[in-house]
């Protein structure tokens, strides 16, 4: 006999954000193996034990296949277990990895969706992903490989979409900019870079391809989104006209 591992989704930062079953389970759960970028606000909804479990690029990380014997080990002692990840589980979460390997053992696995940070972002923009007769494709795509992999289909399917969310590229976006343009994209397509988003210190920039190909983007404080595609130019514009504004009236 096992427990039940609840994939469950902690959605953006905003633990408002939760839904309604991923709150009950963090209270019942008897462990919960969380993801580095979690909430101190989310995790403070954990009564058990939490284990954190997450992974940075560019810094020690906990491996995949560890991750899943900590989850197999927990599942055959306790009733509840919870893999709490960000975003949604079932969007570059790496959920089906742990999904087949805990099946394959016989282990029940639920999965509990989350607020990805596309849609939070959209949010905070004011901006729909999809407007009619401009925008009915959006991609969700990420550069990002692991060692030895092959390669990503990411810039065709960016490249195609009326609307674009590329996770985890802030700290390629210069190559990734010149990748687009040189697919195809226009050099003059609008991008929204949104920092933290749902958080109360989330910050919202525009740019163009053009001007990340050539100067790239400033470090970030938080995890950040890029959404590039028609739908923001209107925003891009009257975001640059306040700004023109606001120095003239300095």
């Amino acid at each position: 006999m096992s427990g039940i591992v609840h994939l469950v989704g902690a959605g953006p930062g905003a633990a408002d954000l939760l839904t309604v079953r991923a709150t009950r389970l963090l209270g019942e759960a008897d462990v919960v193996f969380h993801d580095a970028l979690i909430s101190r606000e989310i995790l403070s909804l954990v009564k058990a034990r939490a284990v954190p479990v997450g992974k940075r690029s560019g810094r020690h990380s906990t491996a995949q296949a560890f991750i899943n014997k900590q989850l197999l080990d927990a599942a055959l002692k306790h009733r509840t277990v919870v893999r709490l990840k960000g975003g949604d589980p079932m969007l570059f979460g790496r959920a089906q990895e742990e999904i087949d390997f805990l099946q394959a053992r016989g282990v029940t696995v639920e999965v509990v969706p989350g607020v990805s940070a596309a849609f939070a972002a959209s949010a905070d923009l004011g901006v729909s992903l999809t407007q009619r007769a401009l925008a009915r494709s959006v991609a969700f795509v990420t550069p990002r490989v692991a060692p030895g992999a092959p390669e990503s289909s990411w810039l065709a399917a960016a490249v195609a979409a009326d609307t674009a969310a590329i996770y985890m590229a802030a700290g390629e976006a210069a190559g990734i900019a010149r990748a687009l343009v040189g697919g195809g994209k226009p050099a003059s397509t609008p991008v929204a870079v949104v920092t933290d988003a749902s958080l109360p210190g989330s910050m919202v920039r525009f740019a163009t391809l053009e001007s990340i190909a050539r100067s790239g983007l400033p470090p970030t404080p938080g995890p950040a989104l890029l959404l590039l595609g028609e739908v923001y130019r209107a925003r891009a514009a009257a975001d640059a006209l306040r700004g023109r504004n606001a120095s003239q009236a300095a």
